[in-house]
């Protein structure tokens, strides 16, 4: 078998059968086969490809099988679905699709060679939009959902948070690659010359933001020697608004309220050590807490593998990049969308709502709260934030976030809080609020 087709079949297949995740597997499995240069974009493409696009290539395999996806034997049903996304979104030859899948289906499940050979050339006789065209539902969001590959009630969740904008260009946006993001950490290295370095570009926006053009991010000496990691720009920017935010009073205690894996807690560890104060950074994984651990070495942060809603202690600025949907990466969390379910929304609502309501209690009066989401779900941004500040017995005021990202971002809303967009910004769908603790 091509090793490339062969390491994106394991890929999926890893994924599906053991709720893997693609960007943690992947490289495993190009290693294992020695895939590299041309044939691991080639592989990557392919696998992260599937992946987002699972649900539609699912919806043609089906009508052309003439049968459920879920009635095809799990193998022949993955590399049919490696050989759709070949013939819909790729530059493949239609026979080389057809030849490698069935090649593929002959190893795997020899016994359906026949059956994917006609599914696939009635799958060719189509292109994407044809397909979608023709099954399509009746329904505007189902519709919606087909056409770009996104279940029905995130094409909902989506066009609530846009509210007079239109989702599409929001929809189309997640089925385009994300570029590689690196954070150049302040005191240490500026953005341009880790852009020099890597051969990469500076940001659009944030001041430590690099944009990586090709290659492993793993294999930049920068990372390596601790002058830069792996972040996206929004995450970037909404962690350093809460550090450019003005504070009356001591600026000296700063903590990182759900830290894991580390890449926030780094920049904030970075930028502590630039302005003379200390971060303590809580993550209640000890997995989790030792990868913050590894991402802050040598940066004046201390790492608690505790439960942030049981913090103590008082602290001058409070980030709570509270666990989500994480609806707003799903560029780059290629299964993520499939995964999850309207029914995660109640506990994570209410885990977030309890880590912000823990965060206020513990900011001094007159210290800075940032609330940050990376998901643009209202249930999970504006309304965990109000309803928190309605119910807490702190006072607190909203800062607006605007004046505190970098001048020119344009569609940054009316304030006081800011939703970021792969569409409008090229960042992740991060959310930030600040808040500000009354003083007492």
């Amino acid at each position: 078998m091509d090793p490339a087709r062969w390491a994106a079949y394991e890929a999926v297949g890893a994924v599906h059968r053991d709720d893997a995740y693609a960007n943690l597997v992947l490289p495993r499995i190009l290693a294992h086969y020695d895939v590299h240069g041309r044939d691991a974009a080639f592989t990557t493409e392919l696998t992260y490809g599937t992946l987002r696009l699972l649900g539609t290539l699912d919806a043609v395999i089906a009508h052309a099988a003439e049968r459920a996806v879920d009635r095809i034997d799990p193998p022949a049903r993955d590399a049919l679905r490696l050989g759709a996304y070949q013939l819909l979104r790729m530059r493949v030859p239609a026979h080389a699709a057809v030849s490698t899948t069935v090649d593929l289906v002959r190893a795997v499940a020899p016994g359906a060679a026949g059956f994917a050979n006609a599914v696939l050339r009635k799958i060719g006789s189509r292109d994407w939009d044809g397909w979608t065209a023709a099954l399509a539902p009746a329904d505007e969001v189902e519709r919606l959902g087909l056409a770009h590959a996104h279940p029905p009630w995130v094409v909902r969740a989506f066009a609530e948070a846009l509210g007079e904008s239109p989702v599409e260009p929001a929809l189309a946006a997640d089925n385009v690659a994300a570029t590689v993001h690196l954070c150049a950490r302040p005191g240490r290295i500026t953005a341009a010359a880790l852009a020099e370095r890597t051969g990469g570009e500076v940001g659009r926006y944030g001041p430590f933001a690099v944009y990586l053009p090709s290659g492993a991010p793993g294999e930049v000496p920068a990372l390596a020697q601790g002058l830069a990691h792996v972040q996206d720009e929004g995450s970037q920017l909404v962690a350093n608004a809460l550090v450019d935010a003005p504070l009356d009073g001591p600026d000296e205690r700063w903590l990182d309220l759900c830290a894991g894996p580390g890449g926030k807690a780094a920049l904030l560890g970075a930028l502590a050590a630039v302005r003379g104060a200390r971060v303590t950074a809580v993550e209640v994984a000890p997995h989790r807490a030792a990868l913050v651990e590894k991402a802050t070495r040598g940066l004046p942060v201390e790492v608690r593998a505790d439960d942030g809603r049981e913090i103590e202690g008082t602290f001058d600025r409070v980030l709570v990049d509270a666990p989500c949907t994480g609806l707003g990466a799903l560029r780059r969390r290629p299964e993520a969308r499939w995964r999850r379910q309207p029914s995660d929304l109640p506990p994570l609502t209410k885990l977030q709502r309890e880590l912000l309501g823990a965060a206020l209690r513990v900011v001094r009066p007159g210290g800075l709260v940032a609330y940050v989401t990376c998901s643009p779900h209202v249930a999970e941004t504006r309304v965990t934030v109000t309803e928190t500040c309605r119910r807490s017995a702190v006072e607190c005021d909203f800062v607006d976030v605007r004046p505190y990202l970098p001048a020119g971002m344009p569609e940054l809303g009316g304030g006081p809080t800011v939703q970021l967009w792969p569409h409008r910004h090229g960042t992740d769908a991060m959310f930030v609020a600040l808040l500000r603790r009354s003083a007492q």
